[in-house]
């Protein structure tokens, strides 16, 4: 599953532009041959994607059209592409209960709960958002800061087998783990300045770097990270070769192939092991 931003990111030429355009994407994995597309119409930046256990497709939508009809939401559809719920109140913009602003990116949880990395950069929220199974608001945390339960951008969510939420918090080039009470169990700053994660069953986290330079994260390149999710060892890095872009979402499938998502360039990378 890939969502695409119909051509292009932002209000000009993207999904806003072509509304026609279905964004949300099922491919062969092997062949690469599409086998479904929906949600055409329905979106103006997605930029979150999760499949739960039951198949089902969450995507969040990061901005707000310029006509107040549809955006900063997080959208949950069938696998057939049916809308089956939506979280948020389409392009208002603020930190209500059941309203977003800039929401990056939706998990949900083995028991149905959903959690919602609320806030995009400078302008926007920086705060976790758990609903119950139906949708109904159950609590936040976070503000924006450097603090252990603040974030400058909740870019990117992941679980773990324990159930513990981990947190790509890019802006403070770190993974946070909490509980799913929103306390803090971890800070590691060693997968970099994270932009995508992703938990296999081995408790293996892979983390996306696309954005670390000399002066943003010294020490530390772009590219894909991977490590134990229980002691935080980083075991494997894939150097991002720059060619057509920079990798932002990540995924790992059960024969060990990884997947690298880019976003300048418009791709899906995959990574077949030796």
């Amino acid at each position: 599953w890939v969502y695409d931003r119909c051509g292009a990111n932002g209000l000009d030429g993207g999904c806003e532009a072509n509304s026609d355009v279905d964004p949300i994407l099922k491919f062969h994995r092997e062949t690469g041959e599409v086998l479904a597309s929906f949600g055409a119409g329905l979106f103006v930046l997605p930029h979150g994607i999760h499949v739960d256990t039951e198949g089902n497709v969450w995507v969040s939508d990061m901005l707000g059209n310029e006509t107040g009809t549809k955006g900063h939401q997080v959208i949950k559809f069938s696998p057939e592409g049916e809308l089956l719920m939506e979280l948020g109140k389409a392009v208002v913009a603020v930190d209500g209960a059941d309203e977003f602003n800039s929401p990056s990116a939706v998990l949900v949880a083995s028991n149905g709960d959903i959690f919602v990395g609320d806030g995009h950069g400078p302008g926007s929220n920086a705060r976790i958002v758990k609903f119950n199974a139906r949708g109904e608001y159950l609590m936040t945390w976070g503000s924006r800061g450097t603090g252990p339960h603040q974030f400058h951008t909740p870019h990117a969510l992941a679980m773990d087998s324990r159930g513990r939420l981990f947190v790509g918090d890019r802006g403070n080039n770190r993974v946070l783990v909490f509980d799913q009470s929103g306390n803090v169990l971890e800070e590691w700053n060693q997968f970099g300045r994270p932009s995508g994660l992703y938990i296999d069953d081995d408790d293996l986290l892979y983390v996306t770097d696309s954005s670390s330079t000399p002066s943003i994260n010294p020490g530390f390149e772009e590219g894909i990270r991977v490590g134990s999710a229980r002691d935080g060892r980083v075991t494997l890095f894939i150097e991002d070769p720059h060619e057509d872009g920079t990798q932002e979402g990540v995924f790992a499938d059960r024969n060990g192939n990884i997947y690298g998502s880019l976003t300048a360039g418009m791709a899906l990378r995959r990574y077949t092991p030796r």
